[in-house]
């Protein structure tokens, strides 16, 4: 059966994260990832976006002050990915995130893109990457990608970072 696609420029628009501790998680997301905040209802959510948009990033505790996250071996969110749109940009994460003293749980280069992997405070996992143009996209004999999961030279990438201000 062939089935008509998506249309092509059909995109993620945002993420929406119960949490535990709204102010907590407003410290991650706002004061080290750097995003700003479009909108607060009260003390139970807050929108935050980059570059004026409405929002990416929503975060409530309508069903979940004081929760705990969910345990291993449960379905639901692997990660949410926030796309940088330069490597100098990715790398003024990292220097945000070792600034902040978070711990990476990884970093990888997929040829495709470089990436970031952690943790919010609520235990979500978050990945913060940078597409490569699709030209420089590793290729198969075939055509087909190529992706791969090659460890990221974490000081190459902080060595581009732009200067702190």
């Amino acid at each position: 059966m062939d089935r008509p696609s998506i249309d092509p420029k059909t995109c993620i628009g945002h993420v929406h994260l119960k949490v535990a501790d709204l102010e907590r998680a407003l410290g991650f997301y706002r004061d080290v990832l750097g995003f700003e905040v479009t909108q607060r209802f009260g003390r139970s959510a807050v929108f935050l976006s980059a570059g004026g948009y409405h929002h990416h990033i929503a975060l409530n505790t309508w069903e979940s002050a004081g929760g705990v996250p969910p345990p291993p071996g449960a379905t639901g969110l692997y990660h949410l990915a926030i796309l940088y749109p330069t490597r100098a940009a990715l790398a003024d994460a990292l220097r945000r995130l070792i600034g902040a003293g978070i711990e990476l749980d990884g970093a990888a280069d997929h040829g495709v893109s470089e990436a970031l992997y952690l943790r919010d405070p609520d235990q979500n996992g978050v990945e913060l990457y940078r597409d490569r143009p699709p030209a420089e996209w590793p290729r198969t004999t075939d055509g087909g990608l190529a992706m791969s999961n090659a460890p990221l030279d974490l000081g190459a990438l902080l060595a581009e970072a732009p200067p702190s201000r």
